[in-house]
This record gives structure tokens, C-alpha cells and sequence, in this order.
């Protein structure tokens, strides 16, 4: 598409240089070429963002009664977090198949609370156990 020569473009690139290559993603890691792309159908979305939802809900609750200053106090309150996910069994079926499917850095983007590090990575033992 031509302009007109009295029609300037919004977009000055002149000297830009332009740089990319072909990667064979079959043979190339995902960390290597930017990270992971996940395609998530709308089932696994909403279970992901319902299972953010109770897991921030209960984190912010517990917040209000456990003290975390310390690492034992944080402990202590993701400790009571594991056991009420743990009764909770559509909230756990939820997390551990996140979990299962690699969905864990996408649970802490949105999970807003400083726990979430510690919570997941001890739900992450629990898949080996079960």
C-alpha cells in the first residue's frame, strides 16, 4: 500500500534493524525460544482461575488469624492452608491437576499473596506422594 505524498506515517523506522531465526520447536526447549506458550482450553481456564480464586481467598483469610513474620510462622500458616485444601476435595482434584499439568507458574501470577511460593512448591510434593 503507497501513501500519498502529503500523508506521513506514524511510524518512523528508519535505521531499524530487524533480527529473528527459525527454531525447530520439536528439538528446542521451550526456555530456549522465550518461554512456555500453554494453550489452555476454556474448562482448564476457569478450573485455574477458580482454584486462584479459593487459594487466595483462603490465603487472606488465614492472614488475618496467623501471625507471618517469621519463616515458622509462614510455615505454620501454610501448614493450615495444606490441611483445609486437603479437606477440601474439589479445591485439591483442582490445584494438584494444575499442578499436574504445568500450570504452576500461571497459579502464582495469580495468586496475590507472598505465601503462594511456599504453599505451591509443597503441593508440588504432594504429587509425588499420591
Amino acid at each position: 500500500m503507497s501513501q500519498s505524498p502529503n500523508k506521513q506515517s506514524n511510524f518512523d523506522l528508519k535505521g531499524a534493524q530487524f533480527a529473528g531465526g527459525l527454531v525447530n520447536a520439536d528439538t528446542v526447549p521451550a526456555q530456549q525460544i522465550g518461554g512456555n506458550i500453554t494453550n489452555y482450553n476454556p474448562q482448564q481456564k476457569q478450573n485455574l482461575a477458580e482454584a486462584a480464586a479459593e487459594i487466595q481467598h483462603l490465603l487472606n483469610q488465614l492472614g488475618q488469624s496467623y501471625p507471618t513474620s517469621t519463616p515458622l510462622e509462614k510455615q505454620i500458616a501454610v501448614t493450615e492452608a495444606l490441611n483445609q485444601i486437603n479437606g477440601n476435595s474439589t479445591l485439591k482434584a483442582r490445584v494438584l491437576g494444575g499442578l499436574k499439568a504445568g500450570e504452576t507458574e500461571a497459579l502464582k501470577e495469580l495468586v496475590d499473596h507472598p505465601l503462594v511460593n511456599i504453599l505451591l512448591a509443597t503441593l508440588e510434593g504432594w504429587q509425588d506422594v499420591e
